[in-house]
């Protein structure tokens, strides 16, 4: 049937060759991937736009939160020391949820990799995004695959220089929206905008801008696939995170081999010949370069572009699709077993067919029960149960805290009516974008009163403060136990101090340490 039908066949070398391996320091040779079509391509359009639209577009989305805080709904505030993320506001001293979130981060991609392979470098990776959308900027301007090679290698003309300079132009625009973009989750979007493009930002926001904008051009549009493998490390990772049961780009030789171009005159012959027709659509389609037939190999970051490629091919010719698909090792190995009687002879396509020339009920498919495994529902627990946690931990976070520092020097004085007194800072919280009044109190110190520096108020055991909406307030406060009280209790004595709003009912208490004498003269 391949003799009788049209497809195109490309004359292509992989640039990175799993076969032939250049000198470390060997030039670049130019990678100009041809565009693909198909449901793997589709989703890629479909994650770098939401990925792209989520960087770019969340520091203008507004969320309110009062007169007294930001209305930015994501915001890394340095200045105030906070992190906004819609309704939920983060101190510092609650930077766990951050680093409950980054756990997450990477058991989700220890659970990910060791089901789907290197899905996150082929599909989300920032790198892979911004190639990808280099790319688009790069076929729009240049053409595709054939155009763009024979600008490269033709002499310098007005119509190269034009569309070279178009599209370097386009790369540092974009560039240039990326440094911007990152600089608008640490202030307001609008201000620092107006700011910038009037030249009134501060030195750090050009320093930023220029910084992203040389690595995004430079690892985006210039390097590209040598990001991946010579400077990123997660591919080592990864490839430690594997086993036979992770799913992985394959190449399916089983059914393949012997390949040939021409499949009718092999026939004519007796000889047997494979699926592959040699046309080279998976390695013209491939970012990195690659020939996804030499099997796997470092460079493969699973973009799943060969299988559009091959699929294509296939459905011209009227053959099974899945030449080349997502496959696991110990799939694989039982389908090449299959194939080659157990390794007693080279593959035979027709030991994997039936009679009706359909692929054999025999040949192991991947059934998607086969992800659910013993490790994928341990990467899976643990990554459900420190969610749970930081759920837990923000639904019970403390919206009021205080903290206590007792002076040290001196540790106590002794009044002149006989009674001791100790010195204490006094740091209260309010973590809500709202005024509220609190009492603060003192507990489990008996004859104890207090005062508070600047405050006009009676000395007693309680007193009223103001706290303003998301800020921190330390008082001085001394408090004073009369004479006769805690005599015979040792020289460090429990003093306990309460906050609490009455409106919301919000309550926090700090253990500390009273000082006096061993005995009171």
């Amino acid at each position: 049937m391949s003799g009788t039908v049209e497809f195109e066949r490309h004359d292509a070398q992989p640039v990175n060759s799993a076969r032939l391996r250049r000198p470390l320091y060997a030039a670049r040779r130019k990678i100009f991937p041809k565009r693909a079509s198909g449901p793997f391509r589709t989703f890629k359009w479909l994650v770098m736009a939401v990925t792209l639209g989520i960087y770019y577009l969340t520091p203008w989305i507004r969320w309110d939160r009062g007169p007294h805080a930001p209305d930015q709904a994501v915001l890394v505030d340095i200045a105030n020391r906070r992190f906004y993320f819609f309704f939920i506001e983060i101190w510092p001293q609650e930077f766990f949820l951050v680093a409950g979130l980054l756990v997450m981060a990477g058991l989700g991609l220890f659970l990910v990799t060791s089901t789907v392979g290197r899905a996150w470098c082929g599909y989300a990776c920032p790198q892979t995004v911004w190639v990808d959308l280099f790319l688009v900027v790069e076929r729009a301007i240049e053409g595709d695959r054939n155009a763009r090679i024979r600008l490269d290698q033709g002499p310098w003309t007005a119509r190269k220089l034009a569309l070279r300079s178009a599209k370097h132009a386009t790369w540092v625009a974009i560039a240039v929206a990326t440094g911007g973009a990152w600089i608008f989750y640490f202030a307001d979007a609008p201000t620092l905008l107006a700011d910038f493009a009037a030249g009134k930002a501060a030195p750090v926001a050009y320093a930023t801008v220029a910084l992203l904008t040389a690595t995004t051009y430079v690892f985006g549009g210039l390097m590209r696939e040598q990001v991946c493998t010579y400077m990123c490390p997660w591919p080592r990772i990864q490839a430690a995170m594997l086993d036979e049961h992770s799913l992985t780009v394959t190449y399916n030789d089983w059914r393949g081999e012997p390949r040939s171009r021409h499949a009718k005159r092999a026939a004519a012959q007796g000889l047997e010949t494979g699926d592959c027709v040699d046309c080279n659509a998976c390695v013209v389609v491939c970012p990195m370069g690659i020939d996804i037939r030499d099997g796997q190999q470092l460079e493969c970051i699973t973009c799943a572009l060969c299988i559009d490629a091959c699929d294509g091919v296939m459905d011209r010719l009227g053959r099974e699709r899945g030449l080349i698909s997502y496959a696991t090792l110990v799939d694989y190995n039982a389908n090449m077993a299959l194939a080659t009687g157990n390794g007693a002879h080279p593959v035979r396509p027709s030991l994997v067919r039936d009679g009706a020339g359909r692929i054999a009920d025999a040949v192991a498919h991947f059934r998607l029960k086969k992800l659910f495994r013993p490790r994928t529902f341990i990467y899976f627990g643990g990554w459900s149960l420190i969610g749970l946690l930081l759920v837990y931990g923000l639904l019970t976070r403390d919206r009021l805290e205080i903290n206590v520092l007792r002076d040290r020097n001196p540790q106590y004085v002794v009044l002149s009516d006989g009674s001791i007194r100790n010195g204490y800072t006094v740091k209260l919280l309010n973590k809500i974008p709202e005024q509220r009044s609190v009492t603060v109190a003192l507990a489990e110190l008996p004859g104890a009163t207090m005062s508070v520096v600047g405050l006009d108020h009676a000395e007693g055991d309680t007193v009223a403060v103001t706290l303003e909406p998301d800020r921190a307030r330390s008082l001085k406060i001394y408090v004073r136990q009369a004479r006769g009280h805690g005599d015979g209790q040792g020289r460090t004595q429990r003093l306990v101090f309460r906050v609490t709003d009455p409106a919301s009912l919000d309550a926090a208490a700090y253990v500390t340490s009273f000082e006096r004498p061993e005995t009171n003269r």
